[in-house]
């Protein structure tokens, strides 16, 4: 029987077997099957189409087409994002964060924190051009949680970037952070407006300092010591911005992850590819063992993976 070859069933779930699809595959595969070949295959795969009785016909699944839809989509909303003014594409992943809600807040903080001081700019430029808000009116009104004070504060900033730092002033507020966490029973982390004013305010430079410092005083890395996934979130993307991006991309390389998780992966490289994608590839390696294309290679399909491995050999 056709249905029963198992290459023929091999070939078809390596079409749709991570990330992406493989259209050159699909084309070579569905086009030469006949008529009686395709009705094997739809009463061959139950868990995609659904016979009814009744009438005597299958049809797809609902929830399996929307998964497909995805992973169609995905080349395309690459080449999209990949093909926009770098602050047009800021503003319109806050955007769509936003409208996702709590989850999705991490893509805030990414914003707000990985980019210079100008890119942040003109991505708030951005934000009024294209939707006739700002930024931080827009989450001030979108989210209401605790953690509204702490990324209108990200957003807003227009950091130092020079490179003078004060050292002592950075130990100081080392301790400050560690008395904070310390005492979090009595005053949680995210009502401490002198840590948000450290976070929000301070150069990258001084608040790797911090970090330093952090550590010398407490034997831990600050974000280990943070329970707060968005203030773990900002110390990583501040001070350690190739190790957060490489575990954005790790998650996102799982098969088994939700489509926003996913999705991480072509923000990631999209943005990163000429920021600083050759020290994210070399964090990622030591990090996991196994190279970052290598991973996408094993991961992604088709013209979406060859999309990715071009940007990542680009900016590496």
């Amino acid at each position: 029987m056709f249905w029963e070859n198992h290459v023929v069933y091999d070939e078809w779930w390596m079409v749709f077997s991570g990330h992406g699809v493989d259209e050159k595959s699909l084309v070579t595969l569905l086009g030469k099957w006949d008529p009686l070949e395709r009705e094997s295959f739809r009463k061959k795969t139950p868990h995609l189409f659904t016979e009814d009785h009744e009438r005597h016909f299958q049809r797809w699944d609902d929830d399996y087409v929307r998964l497909l839809k995805h992973e169609f989509v995905r080349f395309k909303n690459a080449v999209v994002l990949w093909s926009m003014h770098p602050w047009e594409r800021d503003a319109r992943l806050v955007r769509e964060a936003l409208k996702k809600g709590q989850n999705a807040y991490g893509v805030l903080v990414e914003v707000a924190c990985t980019r210079s001081s100008e890119q942040l700019l003109g991505a708030r430029k951005a934000y009024h051009s294209l939707f006739d808000h700002s930024i931080e009116e827009d989450v001030a009104s979108h989210i209401h949680a605790i953690e509204r004070k702490l990324l209108i504060a990200l957003l807003s900033a227009y950091r130092y970037e020079g490179s003078k730092v004060k050292d002592d002033t950075a130990k100081s507020e080392a301790k400050v952070l560690s008395n904070a966490i310390k005492n979090a029973h009595k005053k949680p982390i995210n009502e401490d407006d002198e840590v948000i004013r450290i976070l929000s305010t301070r150069s990258k430079l001084h608040l790797q300092a911090v970090y330093k410092h952090y550590k010398e005083i407490s034997g831990k890395n600050l974000d280990e010591d943070l329970d707060d996934l968005r203030f773990k979130e900002t110390v990583q993307c501040l001070c350690i911005p190739q190790i957060y991006f490489s575990k954005v991309l790790n998650a996102a390389l799982r098969i088994d992850v939700d489509k926003n998780t996913k999705k991480s992966l072509t923000r990631v490289i999209v943005t990163r590819a000429e920021i600083d994608m050759k020290e994210i590839q070399a964090q990622y390696h030591n990090l996991y063992g196994v190279s970052l294309p290598q991973k996408v290679e094993e991961v992604a399909r088709g013209n979406y993976k060859d999309f990715l491995l071009n940007l990542i050999v680009r900016g590496g």
